[in-house]
């Protein structure tokens, strides 16, 4: 399933290895959002991990979770690309 996470943290030191985790789960695509394609249990394993670093009372996590046909309306302009541009993307 492909997922969107962005995150509003506001400690560096937070932010930084949010970001971290998130790159072994998928790829940026702006400095603050990442797309995700995960099976459900991994999603967990990484929501799990991530929320490590979140202040739920000063920071944001934010997961969308696109159905397949979204996935085929997404658009991607410049030189960002994620996974709709990728011929064969596996599901980790």
């Amino acid at each position: 399933m492909l997922i969107i996470v962005s995150y509003d943290i506001i400690e560096d030191k937070k932010r930084t290895k949010v970001a971290k985790e998130l790159l072994n789960f998928g790829k940026r695509v702006q400095y603050s959002v990442f797309e995700c394609d995960l099976k459900p249990e991994k999603i967990e394993a990484m929501k799990k991990r991530v929320m490590n670093f979140v202040d739920l009372e000063k920071d944001s996590l934010r997961i969308y979770y696109l159905c397949q046909t979204c996935r085929q309306q997404i658009e991607s302009y410049g030189v960002k690309q994620g996974w709709e541009s990728e011929a064969d993307t596996q599901i980790i």
